[in-house]
């Protein structure tokens, strides 16, 4: 008995290292848990076009955006752990709908083999450039001298909802403020340019051109440091709330239980996409800052920031909408 089973762990063993040796050799699917066209989705293209090109096939896009992206995620999950289905993984899927959720259809780190982390995106504090304010700390002072300021947010349970939470909790203003939610970031980014609201904390990717043209005054970055794209703009740390930290991460992760050749073939990609000056070019154009760590770093990130997210979110009491 024990002979046989030998040989069959040979054997697979065996098709394990020819399917790696061979792998691709057709195009590879790549799950953006993401609506297409939105600042998210266009980071993930713009990754797995290039991974493709150094694989030497295809990368395809498939949206299946949904319930803040655990949709995709859970899609990534039962997937045939061979390569050809990866997932495009974020701060949504892996860290806050996890820390906010009490049951999802998928383990955000059992039933994933991290492969790299590929973006850090920088959430931007911003007001109405009606306000006369140009500093976290002349708002916090604002806030407390005039309620009351309304914030925005892309609704109840979501991202950009914990971001300002979080904020406006350690600054010491959450009693002085309105929260006002609306059905997504653009909404939301709208919204304080026509000053319905005051103030937003979002993804920097979808506000850049704004800041840039005077329709939004950027005030703080999120981050644990400042964004190459806006550099005068200091962290919210630097401007008086040190305990803060929120930005958003994208990392490529494939099935639990994909062979570890496979897996180091796409590492190698993943650095090598990452390091071509088109791709950093273009996330700079977004205020997105381009990273890499290896599966082991990526593994540990995932956990802290999740450990991070559920701290949180208990504290400030969000919850699903």
């Amino acid at each position: 008995m024990n002979t046989v089973l030998t040989a069959l762990a040979a054997a697979c063993l065996t098709v394990t290292a020819v399917a790696a040796q061979d792998y691709p050799n057709r195009p590879v699917r790549m799950i953006s848990p993401n609506p297409p066209g939105g600042a998210n989705d266009t980071i993930g293209r713009i990754v797995a076009i290039k991974i493709g090109e150094m694989l030497g096939q295809p990368m395809v896009i498939d949206n299946r955006g949904g319930a803040g992206g655990t949709l995709g995620a859970e899609i990534a999950a039962k997937s045939n752990p061979d390569g050809y289905t990866l997932l495009a993984a974020s701060v949504s899927t892996h860290s806050f709908s996890p820390a906010l959720k009490d049951r999802l259809n998928y383990e955000p780190v059992k039933d994933f083999a991290p492969i790299s982390l590929f973006a850090i995106s920088q959430n931007l504090l911003v007001a109405n450039p009606s306000l006369r304010v140009n500093s976290v700390a002349e708002l916090v002072a604002l806030a407390k001298a005039k309620p009351k300021l309304n914030y925005a947010s892309g609704g109840t349970g979501s991202t950009s909802h914990y971001a300002i939470a979080l904020f406006v909790h350690r600054a010491g203003i959450d009693k002085v403020t309105v929260h006002v939610p609306y059905k997504g970031g653009a909404p939301s980014v709208a919204a304080t340019m026509a000053g319905e609201t005051q103030f937003y904390f979002g993804p920097m990717a979808s506000m850049t051109s704004q800041v840039q043209a005077g329709k939004l005054k950027a005030l703080a970055v999120g981050g644990l440091k400042r964004s190459p794209t806006l550099p005068e703009v200091p962290t919210v740390a630097e401007a008086g709330v040190p305990t803060y930290q929120s930005f958003g991460w994208f990392g490529l992760m494939a099935p639990a239980k994909t062979p570890r050749p496979i897996l180091q073939k796409l590492h190698k990609a993943t650095l090598s996409a990452m390091a071509s000056a088109d791709v950093g070019q273009k996330f700079l154009s977004l205020g997105v800052d381009p990273v890499t760590n290896s599966p082991e770093e990526f593994t540990r990130f995932v956990a802290d920031q999740l450990v991070r997210y559920k701290a949180a979110v208990k504290e400030l009491g969000i919850t699903a909408d």
